[in-house]
């Protein structure tokens, strides 16, 4: 049985080395990753898409994307109703989100700066004025609630599966080491979320502490296991 503190956990590289042995990331998975550049690349622009279609479907979401974004010089929209997926500053928007998808199936999981990013884009989300990113520099603070963040992962990850498993270039070995390889590292930035929005105090509260590193991962674990039993 392995030793793990809680107060461990507080340290970055420590927690992605749990966290990465919890759900089994391997060295197998980030090749599955680099392996499907070529298959996923093209799928980008129209993931990016979709994920703003949703985005754009409630007005919890859609309302933060009428201030003028930060590092946008152009028109803002005016309202809600000026939202679309044309409009030049949600055009700015997508840039951004196409470029951590690309990153996800390109970055060298073995150096501590690819988490670094990905911790980044949890923290960067809280509200806080340093995020370490050097576009946000001396900007406000971006603060979006967690649900949000959460869900999105997760309606990222149906699309970019559904999309793998209608692949017909892929064989079904190589469509599920890419899924699994994507199950497994959009839960490992769902935890890098988590961390950055939960207080202290709470995971005190929270069963003496463990079920905020756990109960994430189970959740993962479950939907590979499930994409075993029923395809």
């Amino acid at each position: 049985m392995r030793n793990i503190s809680p107060e461990s956990l507080e340290s970055l590289p420590s927690r992605v080395a749990y966290a990465r042995d919890f759900v089994n990331f391997t060295d197998a998975d980030a090749q599955a990753l680099h392996a499907a550049k070529p298959y996923l690349a093209p799928l980008v622009p129209s993931v990016v898409d979709t994920v703003y279609v949703k985005l754009f479907e409630y007005t919890i979401t859609a309302q933060s994307f009428v201030p003028r974004q930060t590092g946008y010089a152009g028109e803002a929209p005016a309202s809600l109703k000026d939202l679309n997926l044309d409009h030049p500053q949600i055009k700015f928007r997508k840039d951004f989100l196409a470029g951590y998808i690309v990153k996800l199936v390109t970055m060298d999981y073995s150096d501590m700066k690819s988490w670094e990013y990905l911790d980044k884009v949890g923290r960067m989300h809280t509200g806080v004025e340093d995020s370490g990113f050097k576009h946000r520099s001396k900007k406000p603070g971006l603060r979006v609630e967690y649900i949000h963040c959460g869900l999105l992962l997760g309606f990222v990850e149906d699309i970019v599966v559904s999309a793998v498993m209608q692949h017909p270039e892929l064989d079904e070995s190589t469509k599920i080491a890419v899924v699994r390889a994507v199950n497994k590292i959009l839960w490992l930035q769902n935890d890098l979320f988590a961390r950055h929005y939960i207080k202290e105090n709470e995971r005190k509260e929270r069963h003496g502490g463990w079920s905020e590193y756990l109960l994430p991962f189970i959740a993962g674990a479950a939907v590979v296991a499930s994409f075993h039993l029923f395809r």
